[in-house]
């Protein structure tokens, strides 16, 4: 079977492209070449998580230095503790156009008064202002409060439109949703253009050929949904294939992707055979986050969320995309964590959809629940990146930027400032791993500052009054303000992006360094919309040095 033929078999029959997206066994594409292989791919894989966290946990007490596992330990992000030398954790970052009580105008706030979760959504990604603009943080007016739209692309678009192959990146939504709102979606095309995600059985179909939703169902779909492994369906081009010649390294790593492929397989033919149940299946030890969070790992019988994260890294390692969003959904109930209310409503410390009111009993232990669950997840999607080797003693997550956010940091107060953000690999090399790095140390916040105020209301000792309006949860706004706008930047960096003659990202650039990125990077300039601050612009240029190796 010549080498053309045996590509397009595994990649329509099971494997996604395994050789024709060299370098994925990089020695194979080499010799079979005879020309040197290129260099190891970088992607960036971003999961995004609603309405924010109980900062007091999830931050290490640690502000700057080396990241250790015994700073994570004690925190809701204990299941990380394993990787603490590949992590990043840069502290002190403000994400942009944070929705206060006294957004009327501008000038007025730290932001549009829009909708608490509308105009943060649509920013999160783009850094832009929503149209049409709002001057009453409390109204409902439909078009403000619900149909508000960014004035430009997302992050993950822009560096889709330079390095993926159609010029978009592959978002999933973790609860099989195929659809957003502007109250929900992060991701965007182009200005006021919501991008709509897929669901994991669109998403392996992409990556393998089979479970085509739009098609009659194939032999190979059927043998999947019987339960066939899928690298039974490709025997014999495995066979052909394990017999070239090859170095150890691309043995191993072709080895991990079978396995994992299998998993994905069996889990996808036993959960819906061609449809996935709207669920994220957080219903049993791995889900929930509980147990030995230092020696837990993935395993076949993965959740939902799991197999959205493992299809993440079957896309990324064999180089189908190398843009990857997971998006867990907003209103969720955690009903398998013993959760029986709205994830919203809990954040603002409820039972109901208000900003103001008496607290839910025991409120805080179940954020916290839910924000070991979330941890959790992230660490196996870097477990299974980790376990993918990609040559020369790297594995995927090293020549990966994958990096959990949120919506906000802390879920009553809906502050930006503070924002919490872990990433794990260094993006071949680009970044510090092993390290937390404070990026406004000139604010002059101590630790404990930095540690935030989520447990200041509802928690033990404290009033049962729970305040989403007067802030007081969330951390003082004068401490971690360093622009969002500038990681963004890092990141674009990180993966080669070009930019136009002011810095911009550009798919035609002339600069390799992108310095410049969305609306501006003062969250105060998108008070009153787009325009209504005369001097808005990126007052501070670059990435941050900081975090570069």
């Amino acid at each position: 079977m010549n080498k053309i033929n045996l590509n397009r078999r595994i990649m329509l029959r099971g494997l996604g492209g395994a050789l024709l997206a060299a370098p994925f066994l990089s020695s194979l594409f080499e010799r079979s070449s005879k020309a040197a292989a290129p260099a190891e791919p970088k992607r960036t894989i971003l999961m995004y998580t609603a309405y924010g966290c109980i900062t007091n946990n999830w931050f290490p007490a640690k502000l700057d230095g080396d990241l250790l596992d015994t700073d994570l330990l004690p925190t809701s992000l204990a299941p990380l503790a394993p990787f603490a030398k590949k992590l990043l954790m840069p502290r002190g970052i403000r994400t942009m156009n944070e929705w206060t009580a006294n957004n009327k105008g501008a000038g007025t706030g730290r932001g549009q008064a829009n909708d608490v979760h509308t105009q943060v959504t649509a920013s999160a990604l783009t850094c832009q202002p929503v149209t049409p603009n709002g001057n009453d943080p409390f109204s409902f007016n439909s078009a403000t409060k619900f149909q508000a739209l960014p004035l430009g692309p997302s992050l993950d678009h822009v560096i889709a439109q330079q390095l993926s192959v159609d010029g978009t990146p592959l978002l999933m939504n973790v609860a099989g949703l195929t659809k957003e709102s502007p109250q929900s979606a992060i991701s965007y095309s182009d200005s006021q253009k919501i991008y709509d995600p897929v669901n994991a059985a669109g998403a392996f179909s992409q990556l393998t050929g089979l479970l085509d939703l739009n098609s009659p169902i194939n032999a190979d779909s059927w043998a999947l949904s019987k339960g066939k492994a899928i690298t039974d369906l490709v025997k014999d081009d495995l066979s052909t294939l394990a017999r070239r010649d090859m170095s150890r390294a691309d043995k191993d790593k072709l080895a991990a992707w079978m396995a994992l492929t299998n998993d994905v397989g069996q889990a996808i033919s036993a959960t819906c055979s061609r449809q996935l149940a709207m669920k994220l299946g957080a219903t049993n030890t791995i889900a929930s986050g509980e147990g030995d969070v230092v020696t837990r790992r993935v395993n076949a019988s993965m959740d939902n969320a799991d197999l959205y994260s493992a299809i993440a890294a079957l896309t990324a390692a064999c180089n189908v995309n190398p843009v990857i969003v997971l998006k867990y959904p907003n209103n969720f109930v955690f009903s398998g964590l013993g959760v029986n209310a709205d994830s919203d409503n809990l954040n603002h410390r409820l039972d109901q959809a208000s900003m103001v009111g008496t607290c839910v009993t025991n409120v805080i232990e179940i954020l916290l629940k839910i924000d070991r669950y979330y941890a959790q997840k992230f660490a196996n999607l870097v477990q299974m990146l980790d376990s993918i080797p990609e040559g020369d003693g790297r594995t995927v997550l090293d020549n990966s930027a994958a990096v959990w956010t949120m919506e906000n940091s802390d879920g009553c107060a809906h502050n930006l400032n503070n924002h919490p953000f872990i990433q794990a690999g260094s993006a071949g090399g680009y970044f510090k791993t092993g390290k937390i790095i404070h990026l406004d140390a000139a604010s002059g916040a101590t630790p404990e500052q930095m540690l935030g105020r989520s447990t200041a209301q509802c928690g033990p000792g404290s009033d049962m009054l729970a305040d989403g309006i007067s802030q007081a949860t969330g951390t003082d706004a004068k401490y971690g303000n360093a622009p969002v706008n500038k990681y963004f930047c890092n990141i674009m960096n990180a993966m080669g992006l070009k930019a136009d003659a002011k810095g911009f990202p550009a798919k035609d650039g002339i600069a390799a360094e992108v310095t410049h990125f969305g609306y501006s990077d003062k969250t105060e300039d998108f008070s009153g919309g787009f325009g209504a601050v005369a001097d808005a612009k990126i007052h501070s240029a670059g990435a941050f040095s900081e975090l570069k190796a």
